[in-house]
């Protein structure tokens, strides 16, 4: 009968050990999420700054003028 005790500690320390792991990763995964939600944003406002200044240099001075150091 302690065979069969000691093989239920064994599994439920085993199982401790994997609910430890699943939530660790769960939070790992969570704030990956977070961190990809927040480049996301990064890039989008990236993307609309570089759209602006392309619609504001349309108007006026060319996009390959030269530096006035030249």
């Amino acid at each position: 009968m302690g065979n069969t005790e000691d093989r239920f500690i064994d599994i439920e320390i085993k199982l401790a050990h994997q609910e430890h792991i699943v939530e660790s990763l769960n939070q790992r995964v969570y704030e990956q999420q977070q961190q990809i939600d927040k480049l996301e944003q990064m890039c989008a406002a990236l993307v609309q700054h570089v759209r602006d200044q392309a619609q504001g240099n349309s108007g006026g001075a060319l996009a390959h003028e030269p530096p006035p150091h030249y």
